[in-house]
């Protein structure tokens, strides 16, 4: 943030233009204003110096009882003459001239006190050793506190000046700040400093009563958030600013309907994840809410220790990696530095984006980028016989619903058949942990999809069973800006006119975004134990209908909202625990731990492939809820049917 003085023209010749000059005043400001910032570097040792003389004098003329044949002496001469040439090698040393600091910023009094009492202390010296005590020690001493008092309330009061001309700015919008933490600190902060902010702060809320006597810079908390209607109709503002960059979607949501309610626009700041690794907030920052803020935001606190010690420096493999959870594992993934980093897809494409997002580059010329089918059993063994992975992740799946009701077939050849295939590579191939990426879907499922994830999730437990290595999976909804999801879909719809097409106007979902749901997938990587599923909150389901019609409301077209009933297989409210699951949260506050029944891989061999819909589905209802000999869980999932 710059502390380069602000131009501020046209407010200051404002009042003068009746007098028919305004125009030469506005002019002559405005060149002034140019000229101090663009010489700022000089003109402030220059005025640190005319300080640091005047105080010089003014000292020494009251130790000598305003005697002028006392003061006006050839060696108090010399001493302003070492002491300006003190304060100016000693300020450019210091950086004190050398960078362009914040109006009277805590970093600039630091740099401003640390010359002053090094050239005070080289005063003191020179006058005992070069002047001959020209100069009393007390009168250097106290020119010295008395020019850091001259020199800082100058840059205070130049501070204080440009922020009053900032907030006397017609045309900026006048904004309620949300949040007396950091967040709202540092949006004060950018906005007074700013020139021609699009926002001018009059009020500071918090919902923390520790905070009702917080106040930063000139606002102090006012209440919390059932006072947002009477503090913008008493100080007539027009917009929120949600200064809180780990605000969720819950707590943004009801802001967003109380601002409504009052009249005001919302504008929010980002994720914290996106403003790092610069944690500094800009004007460019504070943006309109988009519905991902509304829907998928989530407060993810992450133990990077324990991330860290199953990935960096080990072998791992993603299956279905060119996809939109796969690709965000692998970039997560990298940042953990594992010695090699497998990616696996049977679409080219999607490596290719996928190599070019991480590296920058897409040569496609590294063997890590493999192009294979998780259906191909040999194929999966010859890949782990090369690379030797330590961690698997599995998100390779077909996952939409309508087409798999279909297609059944499909659905168990990926899902079911494939899940056993890369089970079995692990097991032949001594994998250390494996994470099965799974869906709410298979909570109490009542879809192909559902079924085929809860299978997945028991396949998963049974090789569990056999070992104590640590093979688990981890379920979690809807998933923000993925390839097929409901905004994207909606998205696409207002791009062609409409109508916007919802199943029913009760249904319900969970949403995350992809990078907050991957996220907390590698941290139950991490905290998971053998057999387990990890479900992830995803804070409070949301009405489709409702998210239909605020992107509808910020089309600049009128776009409809038309219901066309629920799909085979549709669930019209989604849950994150099927029926006896228990919620229990022993590690991480969003991650729910519940254990799957193992099921008999040897069940899958009566499975007919050829069989219609109607029938295969009833078979895949029947196995996802079936129970499991106990005598036959010794037996590998590669010694079973694995297509």
């Amino acid at each position: 943030m710059s502390g380069r003085p602000t131009q501020r023209s046209d407010l200051i010749g404002a009042p003068l233009r009746s007098r028919g000059s305004s125009a030469t005043l506005v002019t002559s400001q405005a060149d002034l204003e140019s000229v101090l910032r663009r010489y700022r570097s000089v003109i402030e040792p220059v005025t640190d110096s005319v300080v640091w003389a005047t105080a010089l004098l003014a000292m020494t003329a009251l130790r000598f009882d305003l005697k002028p044949s006392r003061v006006f002496t050839f060696g108090v001469l010399e001493a302003i003459e070492v002491v300006i040439a003190a304060q100016i090698g000693i300020g450019f040393a210091v950086s004190l001239y050398r960078i362009k600091w914040k109006n009277a910023s805590f970093e600039e009094f630091v740099a401003l006190a640390t010359t002053i009492a090094n050239c005070t202390a080289i005063l003191v010296l020179a006058n005992v050793v070069f002047l001959s005590h020209a100069v009393p020690v007390s009168s250097i001493v106290a020119a010295g506190a008395f020019t850091f008092v001259g020199t800082g309330g100058l840059r205070a009061g130049w501070r204080i000046r440009h922020e009053l001309l900032t907030e006397s700015k017609t045309a900026a919008r006048r904004a309620i700040i949300f949040g007396a933490g950091n967040g709202g600190e540092q949006v004060i902060d950018v906005l007074r400093s700013s020139h021609n902010p699009p926002f001018a702060p009059v009020a500071l809320l918090d919902d923390s009563p520790a905070k009702r006597q917080v106040q930063i810079r000139h606002l102090r908390v006012s209440g919390g958030r059932e006072e947002i209607s009477e503090v913008a109709k008493r100080l007539h503002a027009d917009t929120l600013i949600i200064a809180i960059a780990r605000a969720n979607s819950s707590l943004i949501r009801e802001l967003s309907q109380r601002a409504s309610a009052a009249g005001l626009d919302v504008r929010v700041l980002p994720p914290v994840n996106e403003l790092l690794p610069n944690p500094a907030v800009s004007v460019s920052d504070i943006r309109a809410v988009s519905l991902i803020d509304l829907l998928g935001r989530h407060e993810i606190q992450t133990d990077v220790d324990s991330i860290a010690s199953y990935l960096t420096g080990h072998r791992v493999l993603v299956t279905g990696a060119g996809g939109s959870i796969g690709s965000e594992l692998c970039r997560q993934i990298h940042r953990y530095a594992p010695s090699s980093l497998v990616m696996l897809d049977r679409d080219e494409s999607g490596l290719h984006a996928l190599q070019l997002s991480i590296e920058g580059q897409a040569l496609l010329n590294d063997r890590r980028l493999v192009v294979n089918d998780i259906r191909d059993l040999r194929g999966l063994h010859a890949i782990f016989e090369e690379h030797r992975p330590e961690v698997v992740f599995h998100a390779a799946a077909l996952k939409h619903l309508p087409l798999l009701e279909m297609w059944p077939a499909e659905a168990i050849k990926t899902n079911v058949f494939g899940t056993l295939n890369v089970l079995a590579a692990c097991q032949s191939h001594q994998v250390l942990r494996f994470v099965n990426i799974s869906t709410d879907k298979a909570a109490d499922p009542t879809s192909v999809l559902g079924f085929t994830k809860r299978i997945s999730e028991r396949l998963t437990a049974t090789v569990a069973a056999q070992h104590d290595k640590a093979y688990l999976s981890v379920r979690f909804g809807n998933v923000l800006g993925s390839r097929g999801s409901v905004l994207a879909t909606f998205q696409a719809q207002i791009a062609s006119g409409g109508p916007l097409t919802v199943t029913h106007p009760d249904a319900t979902r969970f949403f995350m975004t992809v990078q907050e749901a991957v996220q907390l997938v590698v941290q139950a990587g991490a905290i998971g134990t053998n057999g387990e599923v990890l479900v992830l909150d995803m804070g409070s389901p949301a009405r489709i209908a409702e998210v239909a019609a605020r992107l509808a409301e910020r089309s600049d077209r009128r776009i409809r909202v038309t219901f066309t009933g629920l799909r085979p297989g549709e669930k019209l409210h989604e849950a994150r625990l099927a029926h006896g699951e228990p919620d229990v949260r022993p590690i991480h506050n969003l991650i729910s731990h519940v254990v799957a029944p193992p099921i008999d891989p040897n069940l899958f061999q009566a499975v007919d492939l050829h069989a219609d819909a109607t029938t295969l589905r009833e078979m895949l209802h029947w196995l996802s809820i079936v129970g499991t000999p106990i005598s036959d869980l010794h037996r590998p999932v590669s010694q079973s049917v694995a297509t």
